[in-house]
């Protein structure tokens, strides 16, 4: 049961901007760990920021499961 309805077009971005927020999270906390050894505060800034941003978007995911597309838009 959706709690809100919304346009497509906002659902529809919504699931771009998950998608990026997952994968370029994911991309990043890669890159962090395997320049930790080379430039530590850099790595643990990439892993740090990259491990947020997949976590905000599988939250994002959450969100999107409470929402649903109007009939009429």
């Amino acid at each position: 049961m959706a709690l809100l309805r919304v346009s497509p077009r906002l659902l529809l971005r919504l699931q771009q901007l998950i998608w990026w927020l997952i994968y370029g999270g994911l991309l990043s906390a890669v890159l962090g760990l395997a320049t930790e050894r080379i430039a530590p505060g850099q790595g643990e800034a990439l892993l740090l920021w990259g491990g947020l941003a997949a976590v905000l978007g599988v939250l994002l995911i959450l969100v999107r499961a409470a929402l649903q597309a109007r009939e009429d838009a």
